[in-house]
């Protein structure tokens, strides 16, 4: 991405959960911020909580970085006051959002207050508790941005009516697949919702030479990565082929289930749960495929990264992004939902055809080109400059 400002330098404000957090929107939205401040924009990322001393990745020194919230000396918590303010005011969080937990009186009148007291600019919100305070509470001179990372039907029925209800306030609903498009436009109708994938990092990482036996999974230890279900899929693998390997990154509450899963198939020399790593990419390229076992996924971002490193892909088909990404026999296969036979067949049919696996692994690099920020970011800036109501070729001055 060029480093001067071709639309002219806008102010773009980034509204996170917990920017100093783990996690694919962190990452995804960090990645953002970076690339619009290169490219000359004046750029925030603004925090709901901290409660670390650092960010868990790189932030552009042009950013400005700052917390709503600061949580490191413990979570400020007041149950009986918290309980009797939900029951005398209400809230705007609904209690379905999957962050609402966070939303204290006292975090959510943090929120408030900031997007309230906005009057320029592009404020970009990242899920559904802050795209709904800033579709009520911002000030008409703000151009109000809402990111969606998760598809919509995995949200519960309360969250979904506060969408239908309130996203309407919006400016732009920003989703990242096709089919989550068509079901926000069906929610919302007369809301703009356009569709605009997450891009990928910038660097140039190694290509897989896909001649390890070696198989990697990558995510949150958490029920929806369905690691429970790759787990006795790969089974099936090293039953017929004992000298491959699964290794699973990421840390989360379920890993000592996960582990008991391990040792009940059998499978302690075979499948480890290697943890958390900042060197993803040198892990990647040791490996033959990669494989997403995911209940339901947004766009899977570790994936495309995958892809871009010429690995083919085996993935359940999934609501919503493996289906956006993969063209089923050409750079991936696609199984049925849960199906932890055919999971188990696709793995196979890779492992026992290594050609197969370099025809994938290219066609998954020439895929993932699509993501790169090159292509992305530029997206990105012509929305907002649209939405800022200004000409492209005549930027003038900041909104």
């Amino acid at each position: 991405m060029t480093t001067a400002p071709r639309l002219g330098p806008m102010r773009i404000r980034y509204l996170l959960l917990h920017a100093y957090g783990m996690g694919g929107t962190i990452r995804t939205v960090v990645n953002q911020a970076n690339a619009m401040a290169a490219a000359g924009h004046r750029v925030e990322i603004v925090s709901v909580v901290r409660r670390r001393d650092r960010p868990q990745f790189p932030i552009d020194g042009r950013v400005r970085l700052m917390a709503l919230s600061d949580q490191r000396g413990g979570r400020p918590v007041d149950s009986l006051a918290r309980r009797a303010w939900r029951r005398v005011r209400g809230k705007i969080v609904p209690a379905g959002e999957f962050a609402a937990s966070y939303f204290t009186e006292r975090v959510e009148k943090a929120v408030i207050d900031y997007v309230s007291a906005l009057d320029d600019g592009v404020l970009v919100t990242t899920r559904p508790a802050l795209n709904l305070i800033a579709a009520r509470r911002a000030a008409p001179g703000v151009v109000r941005v809402a990111q969606e990372h998760m598809n919509l039907a995995t949200y519960p029925d309360g969250v979904r009516a506060a969408i239908a209800r309130h996203y309407g306030g919006l400016d732009t609903v920003v989703v990242l697949t096709e089919a989550d498009r068509r079901a926000y436009e069906r929610l919302l109708p007369g809301t703009p919702v356009v569709r605009i994938p997450n891009a990928v990092h910038g660097a140039a990482p190694p290509p897989s030479w896909q001649e390890d036996r070696l198989v990697v999974a990558a995510g949150r230890l958490v029920g929806q990565k369905g690691f429970d279900l790759l787990i006795p899929a790969f089974r099936q693998v090293v039953d017929r082929h004992p000298d491959w390997r699964l290794r699973i990154y990421g840390t989360g509450p379920k890993k000592d289930r996960l582990r008991a899963l391990i040792r009940e198939c059998g499978l302690r020399d075979n499948v480890t749960l290697m943890g958390r790593t900042d060197h993803l990419d040198e892990e990647l390229a040791k490996a033959s495929f990669y494989v997403l076992s995911s209940r339901f996924e947004g766009l899977p971002m570790v994936m495309i990264e995958a892809m871009t490193q010429a690995l083919p892909v085996v993935a359940f088909d999934c609501p919503t992004g493996p289906r956006d990404l993969i063209t089923p026999g050409i750079d991936g296969l696609l199984v049925p939902p849960q199906d932890v036979d055919a999971l188990a067949a696709a793995m196979i049919r890779l492992v026992e055809d290594r050609d197969l696996r370099d025809r994938m692994g290219a066609a998954a690099a020439v895929t993932a080109r699509d993501y790169s920020p090159s292509v992305i970011m530029p997206v990105w800036e012509r929305l907002f400059a649209d939405l800022l109501g200004r000409d492209p070729g005549n930027p003038g001055n900041p909104g």
